[in-house]
């Protein structure tokens, strides 16, 4: 099923509006690319096999495809618990990061939030956001 460019949009827009509720302490990207919104933290880390300084552990991103509006999550990737309590959203996960949404009707927005939050405060307690 391909989605029209406006459903896409309207997904899209309604998931930038959670994400930018996180900013700060959350800081976008702006070398993301420019059909995307993207989320890191706001302190440089070493990243990588070679300890590369960044200037922030990336948070989030959406962006447009062509069946859907993904939302990729990395802090559930090396924590699943944050995961619990958003059946909703879970319905669309697919994979460990990544939610593909086709409707508005998908996004739960107390889920969502929620599930930002507590990424947040697992960067926190990674260092990743001061």
């Amino acid at each position: 099923m391909n989605l029209t460019i406006e459903t896409k949009k309207v997904i899209f827009d309604a998931l930038k509006k959670q994400l930018a509720k996180t900013t700060p302490p959350l800081v976008v990207n702006t070398a993301a690319n420019p059909n995307s919104y993207e989320l890191i933290g706001n302190t440089p880390v070493p990243y990588g096999s070679t300890k590369k300084i960044v200037p922030g552990m990336y948070f989030a991103s959406i962006a447009m495809r062509t069946n859907s509006v993904v939302f990729y999550f990395f802090p559930c990737y090396g924590n699943p618990a944050l995961l619990e309590n958003i059946p909703t959203l879970l319905k669309c996960l697919k994979g460990k990061t990544c939610f593909h949404f086709t409707n508005l009707e998908q996004i739960n927005e107390t889920e969502l939030s929620a599930l930002l939050q507590k990424g947040i405060i697992a960067w926190k307690k990674e260092g990743y956001i001061k």
